[in-house]
């Protein structure tokens, strides 16, 4: 697939003149939503799991913090995987979901392969819902008094990207039979690598202020309150 850079307009301008407007307007929705929790994702990753020594700069700098925002950004992802694989409605509300799909789809052909990709999907997500359910949108009260309720459904880093997997492939059936294009989802990265420059050189200045208040050279200036 050749690389191009549209805007969001441009791109769902484009799904809906391939797919017809229905169709068009729930993948292109879609599309934008899988690629967000992509972006979010490979944020989580850069941070948080791949390297140890990226784990011992974020604890030098601000532990509790970085802590809290591990716990933030690995939540709102499984939250983004289940409301993604939410029913089509629920309550009588309406939900963006991949299940519409299906119903969608005017190729026979293609029908039953989206059909097949969807199922994939809900399967790869299913423990990213019982985390939603009973622990992050509800507190489910066996979970937290009970020594026998029934535990998590396990969750790691390798399951999301399953599940995330599972979501492309889902998309990319849709786009193979109108288009015959494909999205590399997992290419999307987003800035935490700046971020850790930054915590990188603001920690090696401070080890260097440090050194100097050591050796006894003080500059008042490095210590005013800056108003940031």
């Amino acid at each position: 697939m050749t690389a191009t850079h549209r805007t969001a307009e441009e791109a769902r301008a484009e799904q809906i003149r391939l797919m017809g407007d229905e169709l068009g307007t729930i993948y292109a929705a879609l599309w934008q939503e899988v690629a967000w929790v992509h972006g979010k994702w490979s944020d989580f990753v850069t941070l948080f799991g791949t390297k140890e020594s990226r784990i011992d700069l974020l604890n030098a700098a601000a532990p509790a913090f970085c802590r809290l925002v591990q716990d933030s950004i690995w939540e709102n992802v499984l939250l983004h995987l289940a409301r993604l694989t939410d029913p089509p409605v629920t309550a009588k509300k309406q939900n963006l979901t991949i299940q519409r799909l299906p119903t969608l789809i005017d190729r026979v052909s293609s029908k039953g392969i989206v059909e097949t990709k969807v199922e994939a999907a809900l399967a790869s997500c299913a423990f990213a819902r019982d985390w939603r359910n009973r622990h992050i949108a509800h507190s489910d009260l066996d979970l937290k008094v009970s020594d026998t309720a029934r535990p998590l459904e396990f969750a790691s880093r390798q399951c999301v990207s399953q599940a995330l997997s599972s979501l492309s492939e889902v998309l990319n059936s849709v786009a193979t039979a109108y288009s015959d294009s494909n999205t590399f989802f997992d290419t999307l990265d987003g800035d935490a690598i700046a971020l850790l420059y930054v915590i990188d050189d603001g920690l090696r200045a401070e080890e260097q202020r440090c050194e100097r208040l050591r050796k006894g050279v003080y500059d008042p200036d490095e210590f005013k309150q800056r108003d940031i």
